[in-house]
Formats: C-alpha cells, sequence, structure tokens
C-alpha cells in the first residue's frame, strides 16, 4: 500500500520538476529574446549616430574645401592684378621714353633748322665779304698806278725797284689785313663753337646722368633663373625686406630678365651686399635668419680683404711698420673713387713716384714713399671731412702714430710754404703726375717725361721764338717770341700754327694751351 503510494509521489514530483524545468526554460528564452533586442535596437542607434557625425564632418569638409578654394582663387586674382598693374607700368614707361624720344628729335630737328639759317645767314655775310675783298683788290690795284706813277716822277728809281718796294708794302699791308681778318673770324667761331658747346653739353649731361649715377651706385647680380627672383622677394616681401634691414642696400627687382640690382651710395655696403646675395642664391637657402648669417660671414670676409689689400700696397713699397688702423683705412680705398680714379691705385702709384723721384735726388725713400701713400688717407673716412683733405689725412696719420716728419710732409705737400720739406714738393709732383695721367704705371715716367720734352721741341722749332716751357704736366705750354721779329698779328698765328703741329704730331689727349708772350723792353744807362 505504501509502495502503491510512493510511485504516484515520485512521479507528481517528477512530473512538477518538469512543469518547473518548462518554465525556466521558457522564461530564460524570453529574457534572451529581450536582451538581444535591446542590443539589436542599441547597435541601431550607434549606427544612426555614426552616420549623422558622418554626415556633419563632410558637410564640415565640404565648407572647408569651399574656403580654401575660395581663399587660392583670391590669392590667384591678386597675382594676375599685380601682373597686370606691371605690364601697366612697362606700358606707361614706354610711352614715355617713346614721348621723350620724340621731343629730343624735335630739339634735334630745332638745333638743325637753327644751324641751317646760321649756315644761310655766314653763307651772305661771306658773299658780302666776298664783294668787299673785290672792292680793296681794286682799290689796292688803283693805289699801286698811282704809287707807281708818283714813285717815277718824285724818286729817281727803276720801275722794277718801284715795283719791288710796293710789292713788298702791300704784302705788308695784306698780311695784316689777312691776321685780322682771320682773328675777326675765329673770335666769331670761338664764339659760336662755345656757344653751341655749352648747349651740347647741357643735353649730354641731361642725358647720361642717369646713366652715370647708376653705374656709380648699382651693382648688378646674376640670377641662374627667373624663378629666383620669387624666392628673393619671398612670402609677402619677408626676404627682401629683411635683406634691406639687414644690409642697409635696396634690392631692385624689375622686369629685367636673370638679373637683379642693388642699389647703394656706399661701394663697400654694395660690395658686401652683393657677395652676400651671391652666396645666398647658390645656396638656396634664402630667409631672414639665413641672410642674417651669410651677411655676418660676407662681412668678415670684405673687413678681411680689406686688409690683405691694405697689407699687400704697404708690402709692394716696401713699409712693413705700418699700424693695423692705416693698412684697414688704405685697404677701404679700394672702394673709393675720385674723379673717375681708383684711390687705392693712385696712392699707390704717388707713393711710387715720389720713392722713384727721391732715389734719383739722394732723399729719404721710405718718408717719400710713406708719405705718399698715406696722402689721402682720410679719403677711406666715411664721414664728411670739414678740413682740407690734406690737413685731414694728416691728422689720421698722427692719431695712428706716424712718425713727426710723415705727418709734416702729409700736411704740407699741398702748400707753398717756403720752409716746407722737399719730400713734400716730391708727393705733391707725383700727386699731379698720377692725377693728370689716370693709369699711369712707375714704368712710364720716362714717356711723361719725353712728352714734355717733346711738347717744348716743337714750339722751339717755329721762327721767331727765342724760348719754350712746358707747365702743369704738359697741359700748357707758353711761349717767348722776339719782339723784333714777331708782331702781334703773327703771335697770334704762332699760336695758331703750334697748336696745329701740337695736334698733328703728338696726338695728345685732352688739352694744351698755348700761350705766346711778346714784350717790349726798353734799356737805356744813365751816366
Amino acid at each position: 500500500m505504501q509502495s502503491t503510494l510512493t510511485i504516484p509521489l515520485i512521479l507528481g514530483a517528477v512530473g512538477l520538476a518538469l512543469a518547473v524545468l518548462g518554465l525556466g526554460f521558457f522564461a530564460g528564452w524570453l529574457m534572451n529574446s529581450r536582451i538581444r533586442r535591446n542590443r539589436l535596437e542599441s547597435i541601431k542607434d550607434e549606427v544612426g549616430r555614426l552616420l549623422e557625425e558622418g554626415r556633419q564632418e563632410a558637410e564640415s569638409l565640404k565648407r572647408t574645401a569651399a574656403l580654401e578654394a575660395k581663399d587660392e582663387w583670391r590669392r590667384e586674382r591678386e597675382l594676375l592684378e599685380q601682373e597686370l598693374e606691371r605690364n601697366k607700368r612697362a606700358l606707361r614707361q614706354q610711352e614715355s621714353g617713346l614721348a621723350e624720344r620724340e621731343q629730343q628729335l624735335d630739339r634735334k630737328v630745332d638745333v638743325l633748322e637753327s644751324k641751317e639759317r646760321s649756315l644761310l645767314k655766314t653763307e651772305q655775310e661771306l658773299g658780302n665779304r666776298e664783294e668787299e675783298i673785290s672792292r680793296d683788290e681794286e682799290r689796292v690795284r688803283d693805289m699801286l698806278r698811282q704809287r707807281r706813277i708818283q714813285l717815277e716822277e718824285l724818286a729817281d728809281l727803276s720801275s722794277a725797284d718801284a715795283r719791288r718796294l710796293v710789292i713788298e708794302q702791300q704784302e705788308e699791308s695784306a698780311r695784316q689785313y689777312a691776321a685780322r681778318r682771320v682773328r675777326e673770324i675765329k673770335d666769331c667761331g670761338i664764339a659760336n663753337a662755345n656757344r653751341e658747346a655749352k648747349e651740347i653739353i647741357a643735353r649730354s649731361i641731361e642725358r647720361f646722368a642717369g646713366e652715370l649715377a647708376m653705374e656709380s651706385t648699382v651693382s648688378v647680380v646674376n640670377l641662374p633663373s627667373d624663378d629666383m627672383k620669387g624666392r628673393i622677394i619671398g612670402r609677402d616681401g619677408r626676404n627682401i625686406r629683411s635683406f634691406d634691414m639687414i644690409t642697409g642696400v635696396e634690392v631692385i627687382v624689375d622686369d629685367t630678365p636673370g638679373i637683379v640690382m642693388l642699389s647703394s651710395f656706399d661701394p663697400l655696403r654694395r660690395e658686401v651686399a652683393k657677395n652676400t646675395l651671391e652666396k645666398l642664391i647658390v645656396d638656396g637657402r634664402i630667409h631672414p635668419g639665413r641672410i642674417e648669417e651669410v651677411y655676418e660671414k660676407c662681412l668678415e670676409d670684405v673687413e678681411e680683404l680689406i686688409r690683405e689689400s691694405g697689407s699687400e700696397v704697404a708690402f709692394d713699397l716696401g713699409i712693413h711698420d705700418m699700424g693695423e688702423p692705416l693698412l684697414e683705412s688704405l685697404g677701404i680705398l679700394r672702394f673709393r673713387t675720385s674723379y673717375g680714379q681708383n684711390l687705392l691705385v693712385h696712392s699707390k702709384e704717388v707713393g711710387y713716384l715720389a720713392g722713384m723721384m727721391a732715389e734719383e735726388l739722394d732723399m729719404d725713400v721710405q718718408l717719400a714713399r710713406r708719405a705718399g701713400l698715406l696722402h689721402d688717407i682720410a679719403r677711406a673716412l666715411d664721414h664728411d671731412i670739414s678740413t682740407d683733405a690734406s690737413q685731414a689725412s694728416a691728422a689720421l696719420a698722427r692719431k695712428c702714430g706716424e712718425p713727426a716728419e710723415v705727418v709734416e710732409v702729409i700736411e704740407t705737400h699741398r702748400q707753398n710754404a717756403p720752409n716746407r720739406r722737399a719730400v713734400a714738393i716730391l708727393v705733391q709732383a707725383a700727386d699731379e703726375i698720377s692725377t693728370h695721367r689716370p693709369g699711369a704705371l712707375k714704368e712710364k715716367v720716362e714717356d711723361y717725361i719725353r712728352r714734355m720734352r717733346q711738347i717744348e721741341e716743337v714750339a722751339l722749332n717755329q721762327p721767331g721764338v727765342d724760348g719754350a716751357y712746358a707747365l702743369q704736366s704738359g697741359k700748357e705750354v707758353r711761349v717767348l717770341v722776339d719782339s723784333a721779329t714777331v708782331n702781334d698779328a703773327y703771335g697770334d698765328q704762332l699760336a695758331d700754327d703750334i697748336t696745329r703741329l701740337l695736334e698733328e704730331e703728338l696726338g695728345q689727349h685732352g688739352q694744351i694751351k698755348v700761350c705766346v708772350i711778346r714784350e717790349i723792353r726798353a734799356i737805356h744807362y744813365a751816366r
């Protein structure tokens, strides 16, 4: 009975357990389904969020690309506008150049018309003078006939003697008249020539003043390509502004292909800037920091070149105890010019010439060379010299510890003091020789002396000349004539003949002033 009751209980328990297990399985399945559904919804939300963020990022990129495209378009437009403006300026310059050429042609036409009128007037005057000469000849013939008759009546002369006497008188009269007419024509020609020469010089100065200033104040730097101009200018002109500020030299970038120009009145600064720019072009790295670095290096190189140049010149002249400041000043003269002459070469020439003349006269050669080398040393100073150049040079030499005799010679070489040293006279003569003969070398002094003698010989070979003396380094010759044989009219003709012979035989460059001196001395003795 008991076993019979146990079996149903067991079955009931098993059935209950199965029921509970089925309920638990069903509940787990429901929970799993809900979890998967929630996860799926979260995934959908994440995908939607990512899509929204992608869409917003795409819009942002689109706006950024549009702004960049607008900036690029604006820059291209500015570049095109700048190029158009440059082309407009070039056209305006060409138009102004054409207008200037047209004005020049108009002026030339006016000058030619004026010359034509002058020639017509001169031709008319010559015709009138020819008529006057014809009347004078007729009057002379009448006078000759009358005098011949008078001489035959009053004097016991033969016809041949009378004719000879009359001819001599008429020749003398005609000679004086011809000399007077030649003088008048020459004066008129000189006046016209002076007027036309002034006009020509004025036009030449007006025409070439700009080119001369450009040649003396501008250095040209060659470029490997025109693309280098943009690198020199830099972004927004940063590089070119830095270069101008660091070097103190203005960089001119124009439309001329393959070059840029450096403009400055200081040749030393211009040389440093030129070396700096050439090294930057070769290096290829152009920016403000690199510009300053290369400039400092080039400045040191130029300073070293200055010292080497001064030391080399002093060594060539045999001067070995000169102070460093004076050697640097001599090196600076390499970048100084006066009347188209390099001052370092000029100072070296003066030292050579003064030393050679001192050696010939058994004087102090070293003193002459030293004073000749330093006679214009003050021109190496950057500031204006308020006193005389010789005094400033002497003050600089005294400040740098030069001997007192050297300072004295430098200070007095341009003065005509009676008590100055003879070496000062030699330095002055050497300075005049070098100044009047740019580019002369020490071995050409003999040629210079020979030319002076040739000038005097040309004048001495003329009739009536007692003496001739060449002055001012061959720029003037004074001729003394015999007053008994040379009158005033023939003196003018003699000066003209000597001038023509100097032009034909010597071929002298420049001009030589010929001064004929005629004087009358009345000498009596009281006893």
